[in-house]
């Protein structure tokens, strides 16, 4: 895999993990922890595309 579509993989799971964090925080079930764990997932992914883009 090269880094281009390293990437792109990277961003599309961001792009998920943003749209998964919405859902969660719009669902009055949903788990607190839950939600913060999502949102750190979410933060690890961006500072590695921030890496990698750098």
């Amino acid at each position: 895999m090269n880094l281009t579509s390293h990437l792109n993989e990277l961003r599309k799971k961001h792009q998920h993990l943003s749209e998964a964090v919405e859902q969660a925080q719009r669902s009055p079930a949903t788990d607190d922890l839950e939600i913060v764990h999502l949102k750190k997932r979410k933060l690890h992914i961006k500072e590695e595309i921030t890496r990698l883009s750098a």
